[in-house]
C-alpha cells in the first residue's frame, strides 16, 4: 500500500456534504442572506465584491456546519468569517506591492498640444488639396476612409497595382511638400 505524497490532496479528494444534506442551513441562508450582504458591503466599496466575500464566508460556514454547536450564534460566526476573509484578502493584496527605488512605469511623452495638432492637421490637409484628383482620391480613401488597396481600387474602378503606384507617388508628393518639413 502505497501513501500519498500529499496529504492535503487525499483530504481534498474527500466527499463534501451537499447543499441538500444540511435544510438548516439552507433555511438559514434564506432567512439572513440580505442581512449579511449587507454587512459584507460594509467591509467592501464594490457590491460585486461584497457578494463574493459573503459567498466564500458562506462557504466556510457550510464547511464547518456540523462542528456549530450553538447555531443561535450564526450570525456572529458567520460575520467573524466575513471579517477574517476580509482581513485576508487585505493583507495579501498588500503583500504583492513592494517598494523599490524606481517607478516601474516608463516615463510617458506629455500629451501634444491640442492647437498644434490641429495646425498639423491643417497643413496635412492643404498638402492633400494640393495633389492631382486621381491621386487625392487614393490617398483619401486608403488613408482618411481606411480602405484597403482591393477595396481602394474596386470603388475606383482601377486596378490595385494602379491604387499602389499612384499612392506611393502621392506619399513622395507628400514628402516633398515644404510645408509639412517642420513635422519631420
Amino acid at each position: 500500500m502505497t501513501t500519498p505524497v500529499c496529504t492535503s490532496a487525499s483530504r481534498a479528494a474527500a466527499p463534501v456534504p451537499s447543499y441538500t444534506s444540511y435544510p438548516s442551513f439552507s433555511s438559514y441562508v434564506r432567512a439572513r442572506g440580505p442581512v449579511l450582504l449587507r454587512t459584507a458591503r460594509s467591509l467592501t466599496a464594490n457590491p460585486s465584491d461584497a457578494e463574493d466575500l459573503l459567498q466564500t464566508a458562506l462557504t466556510k460556514t457550510f464547511v464547518a456546519w456540523e462542528r456549530i454547536e450553538d447555531h443561535r450564534a450564526l450570525d456572529g460566526y458567520v460575520r467573524r468569517a466575513l471579517l477574517n476573509t476580509r482581513t485576508s484578502q487585505w493583507r495579501k493584496r498588500k503583500v504583492d506591492e513592494f517598494a523599490c527605488d524606481e517607478l516601474p512605469e516608463p516615463n510617458t511623452a506629455p500629451a501634444p498640444d491640442p492647437a498644434e495638432q490641429q495646425v498639423l492637421h491643417d497643413a496635412m490637409w492643404r498638402a492633400v488639396m494640393k495633389l492631382p484628383d486621381r491621386q487625392r482620391a487614393m490617398v483619401v480613401l486608403r488613408y482618411y476612409e481606411d480602405l484597403s488597396e482591393a477595396q481602394t481600387a474596386e470603388v475606383l474602378g482601377v486596378s490595385i497595382g494602379t491604387v499602389k503606384s499612384a499612392v506611393s507617388r502621392a506619399l513622395g508628393k507628400l514628402r516633398e511638400d515644404p510645408e509639412l518639413h517642420p513635422v519631420r
